[in-house]
């Protein structure tokens, strides 16, 4: 497997830097830890490590160093498509060097091979309550799949030194099977359907879930659906669904049961649901115009919002400083493809509009938007309108990111992750000592 053949080539320099890193320069000090850090959610607290993305508050996302507009560009393009493969981007992010055509090819081949979903998952998914949000179905799917980790099966038979063959047999199971668990919970959920999706082995990976959802544009949804899963695949470490990956994995857990977990944390109205809401507020503004509203219209209801004391979702981000590049490349998708589209047209209105006006208002730190205010809109144009589903596609993408840096995890033998907690006496002690020095 050219996945496996890659990483073993640079395992034992990869494997070194760690151990000098650790064992002669384990004292130097990286950085400083504040009282509002502590108690403010442990904020830009360097404390996490990771190769596969880094995220640069001038230049966004890179991946694997790889600002999006180069890491596009560069990637091969899947056959009659605009976009690039996703198994270009996997690879990517596993082995550290954009990969041929060919290459990116063997991993779309390796998905197809491991694609087959166990009927019981399909049992399980129709057993559940009709209202079951599509989110605890995807997490539980992944958690059913878990009978099949070959990581959790060899475990106690593997030196240390072996896990991440485990890992990487495992991520590469998960992520083929993902989009097919996905198609199904949304054709069986929203339309009734109980067919078991079927993965096309002489199509990539964007081309099978776009016929697998059955949208009508199967071709223009591929292509989206290869850019989304690119562009949401990593977000550096820190984020909540990447950081609970790397922390339930740090246990030894398996990469299902890590997953799951991660997905847990994705779900939440403070990660993956923003996208929705960035579209419900769109909608929202659209109905009360009955269209896309004037320059002065729009900036007059940004600023009666504010004055209410409500936000406006997308706009913000804790870390950049500038328009996300995966709005940018959304939204140039979008322009390309359907600019006529009303919810196009007002996307790009307020991103004219709603920086002027937070910057008038003078409380955001960044006022650009970000990746979630854009994303909804474009899955509504093709014809996927149900709100709820939009963070599964998230966890879809998510998934290429976090198995990667959990193969690299147990690839460097990262250790249990284990901070150390404080009273508030204890910061209240160290406030008075500080002040009283």
């Amino acid at each position: 497997m050219i996945l496996h053949e890659k990483m073993s080539a640079q395992l034992p320099s990869w494997r070194e830097r760690i151990r000098v890193l650790a064992k002669e320069h384990g004292e130097t000090v990286v950085d400083q830890v504040t009282v509002g850090q502590v108690i403010g959610g442990m904020r830009d607290i360097k404390s996490l490590l990771t190769d596969v993305s880094f995220v640069d508050p001038a230049h966004g996302i890179l991946f694997r160093g790889m600002p999006i507009p180069e890491l596009l560009k560069a990637l091969p393009k899947a056959k009659g498509g605009k976009m690039p493969l996703v198994g270009g981007l996997f690879y990517l992010l596993l082995i550290g060097e954009v990969p041929t055509k060919e290459q990116a090819l063997e991993v779309e081949a390796e998905w197809a091979q491991r694609a087959a979903v166990p009927d019981y998952v399909y049992k399980m998914i129709k057993s559940m309550p009709k209202e079951t949000h599509p989110m605890t179905l995807f997490s539980q799917a992944v958690l059913a799949l878990q009978t099949e980790s070959a990581f959790a099966t060899k475990y106690p038979s593997m030196k240390k030194e072996e896990y991440w063959e485990a890992a990487l047999e495992d991520a590469l199971n998960l992520t083929a099977r993902l989009p097919i668990i996905a198609a199904y919970i949304y054709r069986m959920k929203y339309f009734g359907e109980n067919g078991k999706p079927k993965y096309n082995p002489k199509q990539d990976y964007g081309m099978n879930f776009s016929r697998m959802m059955k949208v009508e544009d199967k071709k223009g949804y591929a292509d989206l659906a290869r850019l989304y899963f690119i562009l949401h695949s990593d977000h550096e470490s820190g984020n909540v669904s990447a950081h609970t990956m790397h922390l339930v994995g740090s246990a030894l857990s398996d990469p299902y049961l890590s997953f799951s977990a991660a997905l847990n944390g994705l779900a939440g109205p403070l990660h993956g649901l923003a996208n929705q809401e960035c579209l419900g507020w769109l909608l929202s503004v659209k109905e009360r115009f009955g269209g896309v509203p004037s320059r002065d219209e729009l900036y007059k209801f940004a600023w009666d919002t504010l004055n209410e004391g409500k936000v406006i979702p997308g706009y913000g981000h804790g870390v950049l400083r500038v328009i996300d590049p995966r709005f940018t490349r959304q939204l140039e998708f979008a322009k390309k493809r359907f600019p006529d589209d009303e919810l196009v047209r007002l996307a790009e209105l307020v991103l004219d509009v709603v920086p002027t006006v937070l910057k008038e208002q003078g409380k955001a730190k960044s006022p650009a938007p970000n990746v979630d205010a854009i994303s909804g809109t474009l899955q509504y144009h093709y014809g996927v309108r149900d709100f709820d589903f939009y963070t599964v596609l998230f966890g879809i993408g998510r998934a290429l990111g976090v198995t990667s840096n959990y193969v690299w995890a147990r690839a460097l033998g990262m250790p249990l992750e284990r901070p150390k907690s404080l009273t508030t006496k204890m910061l209240e002690d160290i406030v008075a000592a500080k002040q009283a020095a």
